[in-house]
């Protein structure tokens, strides 16, 4: 089943309308005035052959050089338009996170500010996402950057997190995706995991798949992002595949670290204990009879630890009401 229905005639959309778009674009903005009336330009005119009802969000990441005030000026002469404006600067992944918030549509699409995403890129995304997939994600294929300080680390992030999530991507960091609304709706963003957008969509069971889309030279400013992101991605990648694997059974990894920590600390007391009773052995100035105390007490902790993060994960889901699996489809004889 299509996520869109082709429409005869689009729709202006404005806050007030009952009708619901088919279609989002949320763009997270900051410090990008200069590249925003070519954005909105291009936006619609690749939407305005589709047939298609949709509506542009805007988040506005605590700018400061005006990005807000045109938005603001821009709701008025442009009904799709929606802008969202946080209180501070927040980050990229708070300002997705947002945009999902305040979505609408059926589909989402996202792309960055800058210009350096082509908007003409969107219907082909669509066309991919019909295919059956629940995202599609943006490849750079050719992309218009810096070789030493951006197209290189962002090839051995995409390595590694291919390798470490299990969801092999050429370009995990291209802004440029389409979702299915109930995918985004499951995804928690947090800290910087706006990168891991397909991983953590793969943990919820989505059919992911990529395109290669056109990359632009950056037009105004300069990018907001460097080598000194590396260290606070390489965190979350850990805090992504913690996820994936024992999300719902923290036990299995605290409790199995504890149980190991615990029988080491077992053995070696054990060995301390026969040198003592069995040989007569001074064993109270060995600096193993430390290392197995500091491992039977490790091994506790671990252990408690895992007991607290299982009935945290539980308290999380019962309070939430939010079930540990999710649903594709379901199938039925409609004569029953």
């Amino acid at each position: 089943m299509n996520p869109l229905n082709q429409s005869d005639n689009a729709q202006n959309l404005s806050l007030d309308s009952p009708f619901k778009p088919e279609l989002s674009i949320v763009v997270p903005i900051y410090n990008e005035v200069e590249s925003l009336p070519q954005l909105l330009e291009a936006i619609a005119q690749s939407l305005n052959n589709t047939g298609l009802t949709y509506e542009l969000i805007c988040v506005d990441d605590g700018s400061q050089d005006g990005s807000s005030e045109w938005l603001k000026t821009q709701t008025q002469a442009f009904p799709q338009l929606r802008a969202i404006l946080l209180r501070r600067n927040y980050g990229q992944t708070a300002a997705m996170s947002a945009g999902f918030h305040h979505a609408q549509g059926r589909v989402i699409v996202t792309l960055d500010g800058d210009l350096q995403n082509d908007p003409a890129d969107i219907p082909r995304l669509l066309a991919k996402l019909n295919e059956g997939y629940d995202l599609v994600s943006g490849w750079r294929e050719k992309r218009q950057d810096a070789a030493l300080t951006r197209l290189l680390p962002s090839k051995i992030a995409n390595w590694l997190i291919g390798k470490i999530i299990g969801v092999k991507l050429h370009d995990y960091g291209c802004s440029l995706k389409a979702y299915r609304a109930e995918i985004a709706a499951d995804l928690n963003l947090y800290g910087e995991l706006h990168r891991f957008l397909p991983a953590l969509a793969f943990i919820e069971g989505a059919r992911i798949t990529e395109l290669p889309v056109r990359h632009h030279p950056r037009q105004h400013g300069r990018s907001k992002y460097g080598l000194g992101r590396t260290l606070r991605v390489m965190m979350d990648l850990f805090t992504v595949y913690f996820m994936k694997k024992f999300l719902t059974r923290p036990m299995h990894v605290f409790g199995v670290l504890g149980i190991v920590s615990s029988l080491f600390g077992i053995i070696l007391a054990s060995y301390l204990t026969i040198l003592k009773l069995g040989f007569g052995q001074d064993i109270g100035d060995r600096p193993l009879l430390i290392f197995s105390v500091l491992l039977l007490l490790t091994g506790l902790q671990l252990f408690s630890f895992g007991l607290l993060a299982e009935l945290m994960m539980r308290t999380y889901h019962e309070s939430q009401d939010r079930p540990i699996y999710r649903v594709r489809e379901v199938i039925q004889n409609n004569l029953n």
